[in-house]
């Protein structure tokens, strides 16, 4: 299948040719047609799996015709970066018609978006917070929307935006076309679009779980290790990009602190940090000048960088929802990823929790050569069980890149990897430093394009 069997604009096919788009991924082939029939939809699929363009599309459509320079759609999101992702995705798709998106958030001024606003646009892309605020001045008017979508419904629920949301219904007409998009669909959001939602088709890829070319694993460790022994893992892992979640927004500025002494390229992601800085780090992430990034659940949404290899919960998250969607950051799009979690004897009851939901045990593992003092990792029989998307729970992708560099004596596979790694020594294309460890080398990159 491919996007012309849609039936599309023609413009807007030749921005998915641009952008490098070729096969719909499984959300747009079941969603693209419904959302085009002017449905409402609950769709429900995986982080990374295209969810962006499943909406987008339909939308750009829709608004190719009619009246321009007032707002038309109105997409809701949870973080100012996923807003920002989903705007990337409106301008890239609609590169070549006439309409036009605009971001609105806080912690940024406020004029840049009224003057936006004033100059007309057709796509809103809002976070709660400031789209209120806009609304309660009159700077924007969300009379003419025609369709609204409410993207990680569930994330918005956990952040304290229900409320709001219901505020913000009362804005927009009645007669309109609701979608709403997730990974996860807890009861009171599920409740919340059984009130909004007419006769919706729902849309489902699989069950709401991390992506199967994700293998998982356990790093049983004392709190008070946890940096030592990420120092350690780093030193010994073969990894790409790698994205590292901490439960605060202080821990993850120290262990970015702590990562850059030791020769790293990375910095840190959280919420004290200023919208302009945010911004900086996740394109410096994306674009190669770091190689790892050091976040709280905030880039758990919204951070499309196609290429981490690991995840790495330094601290375990809150709830299973949480881990899917820190987990989703890898293996998307198809590609392979690894997830590792370091773990405390008290996160055993959410440990359980999250198994239920990959419908498999999750492998123990201790760390060769590190010293664990008093401590005594508790790992699980020998016989582990098969994780989903890897051929040998035994032998993880990483292990088996590796093996492959023990033998090769540490020389990568390509002339494209020794060349990127040659401009990684010496500091190219980056903040200058070198690591000085294999753990942060960085891997040959595949030519895939985003999918949103």
């Amino acid at each position: 299948m491919n996007f012309k069997q849609f039936s599309l604009d023609s413009r807007l096919l030749r921005a998915v040719d641009a952008v490098g788009y070729t096969t719909p991924t499984p959300i747009q082939q079941q969603a693209i047609p419904v959302v085009l029939e002017g449905r409402d939809v609950m769709g429900l699929a995986q982080t990374g799996t295209g969810k962006t363009a499943a909406f987008m599309l339909p939308i750009l459509q829709r608004l190719t015709r009619g009246p321009l320079r007032r707002p038309r759609a109105l997409i809701v999101a949870p973080t100012r970066e996923l807003a920002e992702q989903i705007h990337e995705a409106a301008v890239d798709f609609g590169r070549f018609t006439k309409v036009r998106s605009v971001t609105v958030y806080g912690g940024v001024g406020k004029r840049p978006q009224v003057t936006a606003l004033q100059r007309g646009v057709e796509i809103v892309v809002a976070c709660p917070g400031r789209l209120l605020d806009l609304i309660g001045d009159g700077s924007i008017d969300l009379s003419h929307i025609e369709v609204l979508v409410l993207d990680e419904a569930d994330r918005m629920c956990d952040m304290g935006f229900l409320p709001d949301i219901r505020r913000i219904l009362k804005h927009v007409p009645q007669r309109r076309q609701t979608l709403f998009f997730s990974a996860t669909m807890p009861p009171d959001i599920r409740a919340l679009s059984d009130s909004i939602l007419h006769n919706p088709v729902t849309v489902q890829v699989d069950i709401i779980a991390p992506a199967k070319t994700v293998s998982h694993a356990l790093y049983p460790v004392s709190q008070k290790a946890k940096t030592k022994f990420l120092l350690a893992m780093l030193d010994q892992t073969p990894t790409g990009r790698v994205l590292v979640f901490t439960r605060t927004k202080r821990r993850a500025r120290f262990l970015a602190r702590d990562l850059e002494k030791k020769g790293y390229r990375v910095t840190a992601l959280q919420g004290n940090m200023a919208q302009t800085r945010r911004q900086k780090a996740i394109n410096g992430f994306r674009d190669g000048k770091y190689d790892i990034l050091v976040a709280t659940d905030i880039a758990a949404r919204g951070i499309d960088v196609s290429e981490i290899s690991h995840v790495i919960n330094f601290d375990m998250p809150d709830t299973v929802d949480a881990y899917t969607h820190r987990i989703g950051r890898t293996g998307r799009a198809h590609q392979t990823g690894e997830a590792y979690t370091f773990a405390l004897p008290t996160d055993e009851a959410l440990v359980r929790d999250i198994e239920k939901v990959l419908g498999a045990r999750i492998e123990r593992r201790r760390l060769d050569g590190f010293d664990y003092g008093e401590f005594r990792p508790v790992l699980q029989p020998s016989r582990h069980p098969r994780q989903p998307g890897a051929k040998n729970s035994k032998q993880s992708p990483s292990q088996q890149n590796s093996r492959q560099r023990n033998r090769s004596g540490g020389k990568p596979n390509s002339n494209r990897g020794s060349s990127q790694r040659k401009r990684y020594r010496q500091g190219d294309g980056g903040s200058g430093k070198s690591s000085g460890t294999s753990g942060s080398r960085r891997q040959n990159r595949s030519p895939q394009g985003r999918q949103g």
